[in-house]
């Protein structure tokens, strides 16, 4: 265990299983204070558990991290019981398949809302914080299908698309405040919500560079640095974790 983030306060969203359980641990493991936002508020307790058997700190808060006031109820019980916000993982999200003419409109308008308004809404929630400091890390969560495309996920693409976009765009307007903006896509890792997709895992493993399925933890350690003090001079940046499915400039 490092001890590089010194206890600093890192809220997960989307922390209750996967990738973001896996980068609440990580963190945590470098010191960092953890507050848990997911809907599923059983899987937040249990990665707050997790945190706590190893020696960390953590809370574990039971949030729809894309409805605005329970956004604001979620920073402010972090900040009444860690302190001021300076870590974001913004990685709540959902990803269906659906064939683009069989697609609800409705449908669309639920990803676009859960996977990048509710990233723009906690962002402006929690930014105030690391502005005040001086000091913060947002790291989002996108995906890999952003740069190559993914079937039957328009839906999906266009609100990780879009995500990247306003990753880069809040980078560029606070590069000289002290805060970083990072964009982390997961190519195919292992976890429940891959899973439970319409995919042979293991024959789409096969295809891959690598030949093999990532992990959570593989995304986490991509995290983990972005959110260091030795990033610091790093925004704007995409670290493509993806076995070699994605090689590109992007």
């Amino acid at each position: 265990m490092t001890r590089s983030l010194n206890g600093r306060v890192a809220v997960v969203t989307g922390a209750g299983s996967g990738i973001g359980r896996a980068c609440a641990l990580r963190l945590a493991e470098d010191a960092a204070k953890i507050a848990i936002w997911d809907i599923n508020g059983d899987g937040a307790l249990e990665t707050a558990k997790l945190i706590e058997a190893a020696g960390g700190t953590a809370i574990a808060i039971t949030a729809d991290c894309s409805d605005k006031a329970a956004i604001k109820a979620a920073a402010d019980e972090t900040r009444a019981k860690l302190g001021p916000i300076a870590i974001l993982v913004n990685n709540a999200g959902i990803a269906p398949f659906n064939p683009f003419l069989d697609t609800d409109d409705d449908l669309f308008d639920k990803v676009i809302r859960i996977n990048l308004r509710g990233p723009w809404l906690v962002t402006k929630e929690c930014f105030p914080d690391m502005l005040g400091a001086g000091w913060g890390r947002v790291i989002n969560i996108t995906s890999s299908s952003v740069q190559t495309g993914s079937p039957a996920q328009a839906h999906y693409v266009s609100s990780k698309g879009g995500l990247m976009g306003m990753t880069k765009a809040l980078a560029l307007e606070h590069a000289a405040s002290g805060v970083t903006f990072n964009i982390v896509p997961p190519g195919f890792i292992d976890t429940p919500m891959l899973r439970a997709a319409p995919v042979d895992v293991e024959t789409f493993a096969a295809s891959l560079p690598m030949k093999r399925v990532g992990k959570p933890e593989d995304i986490a350690a991509a995290v983990a640095y972005l959110a260091s003090e030795e990033a610091s001079y790093i925004t704007g940046q995409t670290i493509s974790t993806n076995g070699g499915r994605y090689m590109g400039s992007h």
